[in-house]
């Protein structure tokens, strides 16, 4: 818990002095203006579409649970997969892997063979971003390369996965690697329950799962568009959230702060939204997903502690598992 607080202290300082720094950039008190000017009654209807947004994810989690043969009750896990909302703004989101701790804890489900959900939720929400942003790409002839050159890597991972003498090959290659050899079984493990959610079957089901959980999100960054300019467009929209997202993702940052603030207000000004619009659109937005996300995680990973009392979480210690 202590490294989680760290994380969000650490995110919020950074996000409060990013937003700042905007906002001062372009006039602080026009961006306050418009935060006035903006229609605060349709601000619950834009955390509707974030809640779609993780219940859909939510669907998908269990999906893969269930594929996997993990049995967790229905409410448990779907605390189990708010709790890793808590960790969106861990480097990667790869602190979501508390999520294998909750399992490994509470029902000693090997934390090799259900971290590969983690992967795979991520693969996932990757392919489906991408087919969103590409419509754009399309119309708007932007971002080429960034979108191009990210759902060609999934694509190969996912490629590389799904042909298991190719990885098997590579995992007997490892073995000859005295450093890494023993690690080998727990490698095996996590790749056979990859192998088996990248399936066909399985992967058109999470990516259709992941495209209606995405496009909520991007549909109430619309909605807060249309409070500053009617005539952007649900299409326009869409791409520069999902291709905003991406930018961020691929850096790597907690939770892309930074890139994807920039890259959403860039993309906004340049289509000729005025610079405190753009600005106070994007804290919108930020708040009413990346935070919000974060809260909600809050309140499963309070509840679940109950079932952990006695012990202490820390989501760094992973090496017995």
């Amino acid at each position: 818990m202590k490294k989680l607080k760290k994380h969000l202290v650490a995110g919020i300082i950074i996000s409060v002095i990013i937003y700042l720094g905007f906002s001062v950039y372009t006039d602080f008190n026009s961006v306050v203006s418009s935060f006035l000017l903006f229609n605060w009654i349709l601000f619950p209807v834009i955390l509707l579409t974030s809640l779609l947004n993780y219940l859909f994810r939510f669907i998908k989690w269990h999906y893969y649970l269930k594929i996997l043969k993990i049995n967790v009750p229905l409410v448990k896990s779907f605390l189990i997969f708010l709790s890793g909302l808590a960790m969106s703004v861990t480097p990667g989101k790869m602190g979501e892997l508390l999520k294998s701790y909750f399992l490994k804890e509470m029902y000693n489900e090997s934390f090799s063979k259900s971290s590969s959900i983690i992967i795979t939720e991520r693969i996932t929400d990757f392919i489906s971003l991408v087919m969103l942003a590409m419509v754009g790409v399309y119309f708007f002839d932007y971002g080429k390369v960034i979108v191009y050159v990210t759902g060609l890597f999934f694509l190969i991972t996912v490629l590389i996965i799904s042909n298991r003498k190719l990885s098997i090959y590579f995992i007997e290659l490892l073995e000859k690697i005295n450093l890494v050899k023993k690690f080998i079984p727990r490698l095996k493990s996590f790749y056979e329950a990859s192998y088996n959610l990248l399936k066909l079957k399985p992967l058109f089901n999470a990516t259709v799962i992941s495209l209606a959980a995405w496009f909520f999100e991007c549909f109430g960054f619309y909605l807060v568009l249309t409070n500053f300019d009617n005539s952007i467009t649900l299409l326009w929209a869409l791409f520069v959230y999902t291709f905003s997202t991406i930018a961020g993702a691929i850096t790597m940052l907690p939770a892309g702060i930074g890139v994807t603030e920039g890259s959403l207000s860039f993309l906004l000004i340049e289509n000729g939204l005025s610079e405190s619009y753009a600005v106070a659109s994007t804290i919108l937005i930020r708040i009413a997903t990346l935070w919000f996300a974060v809260f909600i995680g809050l309140l499963g990973l309070l509840k679940l502690k109950k079932f952990l009392s006695n012990k202490e979480i820390d989501v760094t210690d992973l090496r017995n598992f």
